[in-house]
Order: structure tokens, then sequence, then C-alpha cells
């Protein structure tokens, strides 16, 4: 199969002709169809990311159709269509796996990291991880519903039940959560970067009620803030614009610094938190609310070969949405 490799961080991906994985058992060979690109794969390319396998597949916003499918597994058949996330393979004997919270477990193996992802002709995936995709999202459209929309939904309930959110950084992520948080009667305040006039058109379009760049205050104080964009002064900056009780949350798995602040900026009952990873139940929950949302995801599509073009672009903050790379036929 064909499949973008990287061979060492900081280095451009490679396209090659390797062998197609066979599952093991519990796993499916998956046909890849679509494949979207996240800022965590940026990471891993860009050396962010500590120890990842080498040679590597990234990828891990994966949608496709099962090709394969190990003898023990009963919950899908060949040609079932499925989404193969971030968390790849956890313990499940854990205290973290045994509470619920699977997104923790020490041993966690992660697609496109730990296990080769999707930037590929072909996966393999466990069969436990995988999710059944509503079918009102096709292919591409479904694509970043896998990381971009689940850990974003994850960040948005550690927010608890927030009136007014804050949304630093609106790309993938955020233009998916903007859309549940006002289908749940939310108001949404959009942060970009300073200047970045199409950009707070585009979160308008999509419901938030105020728009300014990360360096303005918004009208009023917010009861939650979420930061997607790998910028550790943001979450300094949100947490001045908390009303008492709020929250800032952390969306990412890499962030620079965060700054020192004064404690008054944090007294009152502030807090600040990360997300860390996902777990199949919050899949469940997202993947069960967004087609009443209806979300509707904002792409632009790239041939796999163009890998490397997508994450350039991602990386200059050049997209709206999120990139899909699709699996030429």
């Amino acid at each position: 199969m064909r499949a973008m490799l990287l061979d060492a961080p900081k280095k451009p991906l490679q396209l090659r002709d390797v062998p197609e994985p066979q599952p093991e058992t519990g796993q499916l060979l998956v046909r890849v169809s679509a494949c979207a690109v996240c800022r965590t794969d940026l990471h891993i390319v860009d050396g962010e990311l500590p120890e990842p396998k080498l040679p590597l597949i990234p990828g891990h916003e994966i949608v496709g159709r099962v090709e394969k499918v190990a003898r023990d597994i009963q919950k899908f058949r060949e040609g079932d269509r499925v989404g193969i996330p971030w968390l790849g393979w956890t313990c499940g004997e854990c205290r973290f796996c045994r509470s619920g919270r699977e997104n923790l477990c020490d041993r966690a193996r992660f697609t496109g990291y730990n296990i080769d992802g999707g930037y590929a002709e072909f996966a393999v995936a466990d069969a436990r991880f995988c999710f059944p995709l509503p079918d009102q999202f096709e292919n591409v459209a479904a694509a970043p519903l896998l990381c971009a929309g689940l850990i974003g939904f994850r960040a948005l309930r550690k927010c608890g039940d927030p009136r007014r959110l804050g949304l630093y950084g609106f790309g993938a992520a955020a233009h998916i959560i903007a859309q549940v948080a006002v289908f749940e009667g939310r108001k949404v305040f959009a942060f970009t970067r300073p200047g970045d006039s199409e950009t707070q058109k585009f979160a308008q379009r999509l419901g938030a009620k105020w728009t300014g760049g990360s360096d303005e205050a918004p009208p009023e104080k917010l009861d939650a803030a979420i930061i997607f964009a790998p910028v550790g002064a943001l979450m300094a900056l949100a947490l001045r614009h908390l009303d008492k009780g709020g929250v800032v949350v952390s969306a990412g798995i890499h962030m620079s610094d965060i700054p020192a602040f004064p404690y008054r900026d944090l007294w009152g009952e502030r807090a600040i938190c990360s997300v860390a990873n996902l777990t199949r139940r919050d899949g469940e929950e997202f993947l069960e609310i967004a087609p009443r949302v209806p979300i509707k995801t904002e792409t632009e599509t790239f041939p796999l070969a163009q890998a490397n073009e997508a994450l350039t672009r991602l990386r200059e903050g050049k997209l709206n949405g999120a990139a899909v790379l699709l699996m030429e036929t």
C-alpha cells in the first residue's frame, strides 16, 4: 500500500510503498477513505511530542470501510464504515481504566503515535476503540469529528455548564464545538489571532455572539474558556476574563510554557485544567449529539501525497476548519 511515513522528527513525510498490514486478534483492517490532519500530527512531526514510533504513519482522524475482521470480533462486519480515533488501546486493568478514566491509562497507546495511523491506504485498529459513524456525515465531513470534535467535546464538558464560553484559537476543533455550544444555548465568544478578520467572520457565521483578537477583552466576563491554540500565554490571558468560579480548559496535548500571573487573577475559585486524550464514552456521547446539532464541518481536501502541504498550511494558520487527506482510488 501507499503511505506517508515519518522517518525522523522535523523531517518531511515520505511517500512510500509499504506492506499492507494484517489484523491480529481483536483488530480490524480498514481501507482508509479519508484522514483529517490534526495539530497533534503537527506536534509529532515537529518533534514536540517525545518518542513516537519510528518510522511512523501519522494520522488519527480516520474514516474507512472494514476490509477484514479478526475471527473473535462480533461488533463489526466487512463493509461497515468506522471511525478510528486517537486513543487506540488501553490496559483495562489500572486504577484509571477501572474508574472510567481510561484516557489517563499509563500504558495507553495512540493511533498515529505509538500505532501506525491513517496517512495510508489501509490501517489496522483495535475494534474496541473504533466507532460506527452516523450516516448523516459523508467521509470528509466525518473525519474531523474523530479528534477535533471528540477532544473539543471533552473540553466543553470539563467546562461544566457555562452560559458564556470563550474559545481561543478558532480552527478545526473550535469551529465544531462552537456549533455544539450554540445548539445547547450557550453564548460563544471567539478569540482569533489579532487582526484575523476572515476567521472572525467565519466564527460569526457559526453563531459566535462576539469575535475579536486574543489580545482583546470580551464585552462581559466568561464562565469558561477553552484554549485550542498551543500558546501558554493564552491561559493567563483567558484567566483575567473569567467571572468568579470560572474555569480555563486547555484542550491541547502540547503547549508552550504558561507565564507567571498574579494570584488575584486566580482568586475567587477560578480554576485551570487540562484535557488528556478521550474516552470511548466521550465518543459515544459526541457522535450521538453531532447529527442533532447538526454539525457542519468546514474542510479543505488534499490528496495523500500532499500531506506535507496540509501540515504546512496548518502550521502557518492558513486553514479555516480542517484539512482532510483523501486516498485516491
